[in-house]
């Protein structure tokens, strides 16, 4: 019903535009001076933006009008191209802030409420990401999501809510309401396992690695169940899937071969094209996929991987004991992946002679280049063994030649990536010579004496301010990585504030046999917290960990969770990675999570 309503108002003609009213005086300085690196940019925007919460709602309700609840964050490239296109337009700023209660978020800081309009997003339009713009009516329902659209688009569309809900707002609210109601198959019976293996082989790429056919993404959590799957029982064809996605992760343009560190995504289905932002729970769940990788597939070049990436993580991350949120897409003066590309001659100019005729054929550099600021000094085939040392002497010279250049950063601590790397760095410390011992003992008394308060867990730090508000994620994280370095460093004290996190998460997010993802909910409906994004599900991390505390308050509650879980969570079980991890017989030594089998 949404959609029908939706085509018909599009052909309307927009009527409002003498109703639009100029910016009130000082209205921007709502986001002034904000913690968030992502709000505070849009400070100077004409766009009269509120804050998410429980005024921005009732000021909706006050004025009877939508809200357009904008969410991004501040490394994202295509989240600056929509702020330089639309919210810094005037026509664009008139209308939402006359027809609308426009609502800024920081996806990193309000998690739940994106992963609640993720899923509304893919539910109705087939697609979800970044910057995510959906209109809400006053109650708190979703009423129509898009992404990215070119300023003539959006004010398209925005001028036909508008329009139709000041003339036919109670058929609006009521596809509102019904567009809520989600009823997700039941998982398959039988073998969950069987059945997780079937699906991931359905969508997995085969001559590419991956999934998917168009843009790649590292997609962590199936990586980890399929882990998983291969230690329990090795299948040559899982294992070839497994090396050619590992390989080509690595090999070619999602890694950073000069600085080091991972890309968000590629835009291409090859890994050749990357938007350029580097995200600190990307890297810190590759580094733990790619040494896990190492032992179960028998290959030191992975384990090379996990290393060379903590490492840059700690170079180039690293903020007073803890670690940042993001690398920005974009550099100082805006152009996308200025930080990492190079033209043509700049570059020959590094190399020598017979360097540059090595990767000129190895990186396509006589080919147009790959992205507006020049090319980038990747692989685009595999190299030959004469150009692999050749290349490896280039890449060394364009990081010198870099070597004081400023990628811009999103300054915030989050609690819960930061406990996710933590888990990578206690993983990198337990291995023969381990050589991020001092770095998981720093951060994990960071996240003790810093980010727990004795009775809760914060959000995290920003401008050197502590941020309230953490979340089932952050508390599912951080326990996930202090057990680990709990188990692999041998401490009790560690042992105690993992199941101190664990308590709290319970006690504070699970509520009447159901999961909440945040714990005052201001919308209308909710994400499923046992569902996998671009990070693992909460809830079944938080069961495991408690089924293996060795606490019996913690084991009973999550024994109960996931018997309820087994009999009620549906949908597609290619995105119930912990699920499935839960059905592999634990081994001795195990631990939750991305590295369940200990080392």
């Amino acid at each position: 019903m949404m959609k029908s309503i939706l085509l018909r108002g599009a052909l309307l003609v927009l009527l409002i535009s003498s109703a639009w009213q100029p910016l009130p005086v000082g209205a921007a300085s709502r986001l002034a001076g904000n913690v968030s690196p992502y709000l505070a940019m849009h400070a100077g925007d004409p766009v009269e933006w509120h804050e998410w919460g429980a005024a921005a709602l009732a000021e909706a309700r006050r004025q009877d009008r939508l809200l357009l609840v904008s969410v991004g964050y501040f490394a994202c490239h295509w989240c600056h191209v929509m702020q330089r296109e639309s919210y810094r337009d005037a026509e664009v700023a008139r209308l939402l802030n006359a027809q609308f209660v426009p609502v800024k978020v920081d996806k990193e800081l309000n998690a739940a409420l994106d992963a609640t309009l993720q899923d509304f997003s893919e539910r109705t339009r087939g697609r979800a990401g970044w910057p995510l713009n959906v209109f809400v009516t006053p109650d708190g329902y979703p009423l129509f999501a898009m992404q990215y659209a070119s300023r003539d688009e959006f004010l398209r569309i925005a001028g036909v809510l508008a329009e139709r809900w000041r003339k036919d707002r109670a058929r609006l609210q009521a596809a509102a309401r019904a567009a809520a109601v989600s009823s997700p198959e039941p998982l398959l019976p039988g073998d969950l396992r069987a059945a997780y293996l079937s699906r991931a082989f359905e969508e997995a790429d085969w001559l590419r690695g991956g999934f998917g056919a168009v843009a790649k993404f590292p997609q962590a959590p199936q990586l980890v169940a399929l882990l998983e799957l291969q230690a329990e029982s090795p299948d040559a064809k899982l294992a070839e899937f497994l090396r050619l996605t590992l390989d080509r992760m690595a090999e070619r343009g999602l890694q950073d071969h000069v600085f080091g560190g991972f890309f968000r995504y590629t835009v291409d289905p090859d890994w050749l094209q990357p938007h350029f932002e580097k995200m600190l729970y990307d890297n810190a769940q590759l580094a733990l996929i790619y040494g896990r990788a190492a032992r179960i597939l028998g290959d030191e070049r992975y384990a090379r991987v996990a290393r060379q990436t903590l490492d840059f993580v700690l170079a180039r991350m690293a903020s007073g004991g803890a670690y940042v949120a993001s690398l920005s897409a974009i550099d100082a003066a805006g152009v996308e992946g200025a930080s990492y590309l190079w033209p043509a001659q700049p570059l020959q100019a590094v190399l020598t002679e017979q360097e540059w005729q090595a990767v000129r054929s190895l990186w396509a550099l006589d080919s147009p280049a790959h992205f507006a600021a020049g090319f980038l000094p990747a692989p685009q085939r595999e190299a030959s063994a004469a150009e692999l040392a050749l290349q490896q002497s280039a890449w060394r010279k364009l990081a010198s030649a870099r070597a004081e250049a400023q990628v811009p950063r999103d300054e915030k601590v989050v609690s819960g990536w930061n406990g996710l790397l933590l888990a990578a760095l206690a993983e990198s410390a337990a291995a023969p010579q381990g050589p991020h011992a001092a770095a998981a003992e720093q951060l994990y008394r960071f996240i003790h004496e810093r980010l727990w308060t004795g009775q809760a867990l914060r959000k995290g730090m920003a401008g050197g301010k502590a941020l309230s508000g953490a979340e089932l994620e952050d508390y599912a994280y951080a326990a996930f990585g202090v057990w680990r370095y709990a188990t692999v460093r041998g401490g009790e004290a560690a042992r105690r504030f993992a199941i101190q996190l664990q308590r709290a998460a319970w006690q504070r997010f699970y509520k009447r046999g159901v999961f909440q993802l945040e714990e005052q909910r201001l919308l209308a409906t909710a994400s499923d917290a046992w569902e996998d994004g671009y990070l693992p599900a909460p809830a079944p991390l938080l069961v495991e960990l408690g089924l293996q505390s060795g606490n019996a308050e913690l084991a009973a509650k999550a024994a109960k969770a996931l018997a309820r879980a087994r009999k009620t969570v549906g949908g597609d079980p290619f995105w119930r990675s912990g699920l499935v991890r839960l059905a592999i017989p634990a081994r001795p030594g195990a631990s939750a999570g991305v590295s369940r089998s200990g080392h």
